[in-house]
């Protein structure tokens, strides 16, 4: 994807001043790529075994899951889940899935 397809993919929609989505209704697997683009990851299907468990588990209950929900519902443990979104898994796979920041993360 090139820089000015991510650009314009991205000034689509609206985030807030953290770059979370901020209508989680405007997400879709291309805004996905673009966001993770913007983050500097390349997703692989591991990847997008956490976006679709997020976003399953956003709809049933309104909000984007912890880690630790992440690792119990999915067969991603703790340490792959850092290497797929590193720095902070549950917010940075939060980011990318078009839901906002989970509750308990700074």
């Amino acid at each position: 994807m090139s820089v000015n397809n991510i650009e314009a993919i991205l000034g689509q929609v609206a985030f807030d001043e953290e770059g979370f989505l901020i209508n989680p209704n405007d997400w879709s697997r291309e805004l996905a790529s673009a966001i993770a683009s913007r983050e500097g990851l390349e997703l692989t299907d591991r990847h997008w075994a956490v976006i679709e468990f997020n976003r399953a588990s956003f709809a049933e209950d309104g909000e984007a899951p912890t880690l630790r929900r992440i690792t119990k519902s999915t067969d991603v443990n703790t340490k792959e889940l850092y290497a797929l979104f590193p720095g902070g898994p549950a917010k940075l796979a939060a980011k990318v899935s078009g839901l906002g920041k989970p509750t308990g993360c700074i």
